[in-house]
């Protein structure tokens, strides 16, 4: 959906005669119009209208990881994974992964083709699929991909106020950098600040550790649009977490504990289907 279509140009020029190697991954489950997504589609035709046109894009004859973007109420999720795995079979996938899916819709997803990957939002400020999500991830074998690890860059510690947004920025429509939200959620940011003090980490390095120590399973992507990012987030992986640290950690960023739902109304209707 990025551009649309954009970033799957732009990453085919990347990759061409490099693809050795690399695990490529991708998404299919919107329906486009002149003006942009007018909604989910999750239907096997779509599935496979949509792979070939990621392929030519991307310029390779597989994808590692074709993700289902969010679920489609209108078509059994049974249909949906079933075209995925004949994808599998015809060699055009390797893995099948839903995004945003509830706990129910992950256990049918399951017994129809394995799947590998669940991306959903997960975070310090967002635990909730700790509830039921994670546990049946586990209980299935797949893997967790947490998208938006850092809170939209909330947890990175660069924000100090929503006057530091750029006027165009779209975090000023976040309910959670909204007013009063926003000054609520700075004591998330401050606790990881003392604690990658601690570590002679950034804060971003520090909320991506505490995700890693979470399990094996989890593996977060967070964004990289500037190289400096993205070399500070890999040192992650060399922060080891105490326990006093999760316990501080725990204290100010419980579940449920951060102030604004993560979407506006329309967003929220789209999760955890």
């Amino acid at each position: 959906i990025y551009g649309p279509f954009r970033n799957e140009e732009f990453l085919g020029r990347a990759i061409k005669g490099k693809r050795d190697g690399l695990v490529i991954a991708t998404k299919f489950g919107f329906r486009f119009g002149p003006t942009g997504i007018e909604g989910v589609d999750g239907s096997p035709a779509n599935a496979k209208k949509v792979v070939e046109e990621s392929l030519q894009r991307l310029g390779i004859d597989c994808i590692d990881l074709f993700y289902q973007h969010r679920v489609d109420p209108s078509v059994p999720i049974e249909d949906t994974v079933g075209a995925m795995a004949d994808l599998v079979k015809e060699g055009k996938i390797r893995h099948i992964g839903l995004s945003e899916a509830g706990a129910q819709t992950l256990a049918r997803a399951a017994k129809v083709a394995p799947i590998s990957a669940l991306q959903s939002e997960y975070s310090l400020w967002e635990r909730d699929v700790e509830d039921d999500i994670l546990p049946t991830c586990r209980e299935h074998g797949i893997g967790f991909v947490p998208y938006s690890p850092l809170g939209r860059g909330f947890l990175s510690g660069d924000f100090r106020s929503r006057s530091d947004l750029g006027d165009k920025d779209w975090r000023k429509q976040d309910p959670r950098y909204a007013d009063g939200n926003f000054e609520k959620n700075l004591a998330i940011v401050d606790a990881v600040k003392a604690i990658a003090a601690k570590h002679g980490a950034s804060s971003a390095q520090v909320a991506l550790a505490w995700l890693l120590a979470q399990g094996n399973d989890i593996v977060p992507i967070p964004g990289c649009k500037r190289r400096v990012t993205a070399e500070d987030s890999i040192k992650a992986v060399e922060i080891a977490l105490d326990a006093e640290d999760i316990a501080s950690i725990d204290a100010v960023a419980p579940r449920g504990g951060t102030a604004g739902p993560r979407y506006g109304e329309i967003g929220m209707k789209m999760v955890r289907l």
